[in-house]
């Protein structure tokens, strides 16, 4: 180790970008923020910052999230890495290297900026174009991912309550998936899946329509979904 030059190589930042999803009235709506600061001043970002020498990426993530957008109480947030982002020229300030994270959160509160946010919302998926830095390509490889994993995981109970019924589990997948899904069928296949959900004994809620009230349930201890629940297109047939 004595003769290791660590100055051999060029030194360059670790960032980290969080593409942070929630469902806001029967809508995908992702968190984004207003950079207050160059580059890219005035556009919207995902809140995401530079990883400090003490910190892991998973904390710098957690930390950047609340500086940035005011959101620090975020219990129920569901947190995993996506990728990694390392084309040299994707920041013009210096050779950064992000690690992207894509977040679910569900009952997702306001957010506020905070840090070098001038401003932070939940902004309706798809409508903010083009975002700062390759933000439009991270956040586009986040929804590919989720859309993914909710066949062959249990992934969709994370936009959920604590408690909820099977027409909210429902929206998540039509949600995310933009497409329709047989509400019977649906029902059928999340019920015969062992450990996907639990009912909540005695619980109910009035969800609006004609009929008894809707049962109510929780997540099962189940990680991943056997047979998995496909996606109309892939399956060739309803859901």
């Amino acid at each position: 180790m004595a003769a290791y030059d660590k100055y051999a190589y060029e030194p360059f930042a670790v960032t980290v970008d969080l593409a942070v999803l929630t469902l806001r009235a029967g809508a995908l709506h992702v968190l984004l923020v207003e950079r207050g600061e160059e580059p890219y001043a005035g556009r919207w970002a995902l809140p995401g910052g530079f990883v400090r020498p003490d910190e892991s990426a998973e904390t710098a993530a957690r930390r950047e999230l609340a500086e940035e957008t005011g959101l620090f109480d975020v219990s129920g947030l569901h947190l995993e890495q996506l990728r990694t982002y390392s084309e040299p020229d994707r920041d013009p300030r210096m050779r950064v290297v992000s690690v992207a994270f894509a977040a679910l959160l569900p009952d997702a509160p306001e957010p506020h900026g905070g840090s070098d946010a001038a401003d932070a919302r939940w902004v309706p998926y798809g409508t903010a174009r083009p975002l700062a830095f390759d933000h439009d390509r991270i956040l586009a490889d986040a929804h590919d991912r989720v859309g993914a994993k909710l066949e062959y995981s249990c992934l969709a109970t994370a936009f959920c309550p604590a408690e909820f019924t099977l027409g909210e589990l429902q929206q998540v997948y039509e949600t995310v998936w933009g497409t329709a899904l047989d509400r019977p069928n649906f029902r059928r296949k999340v019920l015969a899946t062992p450990g996907f959900v639990e009912q909540v004994p005695g619980a109910a809620r009035l969800t609006g329509g004609r009929g008894k009230p809707a049962a109510l349930y929780r997540a099962g201890p189940a990680t991943a979904l056997h047979p998995p629940l496909l996606r109309p297109s892939r399956e060739g047939r309803p859901a």
